[in-house]
């Protein structure tokens, strides 16, 4: 979803809204404080022509057609809402089992990803006995009588095919407040890109970050025993921000306190006081969604 451009009043948005549906663009008018009243399109592969569109209706509103075939919408409309009774009879819409808690709704990805991150924290009683959910580790460790933790450096199961391994210790959490934390800016961050782009979309961005933010922590953390969402949430936090800034038609945004109070954070856990902290997995996540972020705005620059 992509916005388009502003038009002062909402009877000429609706009315030039009602056009683009005939025209087989699905979109979406919102108010906008400053600049009246936005237009969004779904789908990214129908915006030059629907930005054409915009700028003709500007330059004539007047121009009857506009009117005339507006008027179509409320049919197309009814007669899709036909289409979907049936539907709707079976299958309970999505806006009541994801309560919006956020601007964007609850994405569904994100709540698959949260519910997942709790099971595996009950599992683990808290995050007390790591044991239970070895499994998702990014590789086996056992501690001895030292409290050591001797490992295979060389990723044994994942070279033998456990290769989820490189993405599952996102699931498990060291303690309530590490989840809670970890949970709630998911919720957000996951949400809004859900919401602005899609569920697909954040679903490849959460593996290639994990993955790579896991890696690096195993590498250069020196230890296998890490997990967590954070270094997925700090790779969201980058590429919103980033995207955000040089793509504002995009939707995404962050004030600028929030990405303040995150990078502060960052450089705080590196003083050690917070005790064992995924330093590297922090780091490297955000690096990555930043870098996301950069790139993907090139294409709208």
């Amino acid at each position: 979803m992509r916005l388009i451009g502003h038009l002062a009043s909402e009877s000429i948005a609706r009315t030039f809204g009602d056009f683009l549906y005939v025209q087989g663009i699905e979109n979406r008018i919102e108010p906008h404080q400053e600049d009246g009243w936005a237009i969004w399109v779904n789908d990214e592969d129908k915006l030059e022509g629907a930005t054409q569109m915009l700028q003709a209706f500007r330059a004539n509103p007047s121009d009857p057609k506009y009117q005339t075939q507006a008027k179509g919408a409320a049919a197309l409309r009814a007669e899709e809402e036909k289409n979907q009774e049936a539907y709707r009879k079976r299958v309970r819409e999505r806006r009541h089992l994801f309560r919006p808690l956020t601007g964007y709704g609850f994405g569904p990805l994100t709540f698959a990803l949260i519910a997942i991150s709790v099971v595996v924290f009950f599992f683990s009683r808290f995050g007390y006995e790591p044991q239970r959910v070895m499994p998702l580790a990014i590789t086996n460790y056992s501690f001895d009588d030292t409290a050591t933790a001797p490992w295979d450096n060389s990723l044994p199961e994942i070279r033998h095919g456990e290769v989820w391994r490189l993405i599952t210790p996102i699931f498990i959490h060291f303690g309530v407040l590490h989840i809670l934390f970890n949970m709630l800016w998911l919720r957000d961050l996951g949400s809004m890109i859900e919401g602005r782009q899609s569920s697909s979309y954040l679903l490849i961005m959460v593996l290639v970050i994990a993955a790579g933010s896991n890696l690096a922590q195993f590498r250069f953390g020196h230890s296998p025993v890490f997990g967590g969402m954070s270094g997925v949430v700090y790779g969201l936090l980058g590429y919103i921000w980033l995207r955000g800034k040089l793509d504002p038609a995009s939707g995404l945004f962050l004030h600028p306190s929030t990405v303040t109070m995150m990078l502060i954070w960052l450089v705080a856990c590196y003083t050690g006081y917070l005790g064992h902290v995924a330093n590297t997995a922090h780091l490297v996540g955000l690096l990555m969604g930043g870098a996301w972020g950069y790139l993907s705005s090139l294409r709208y620059r």
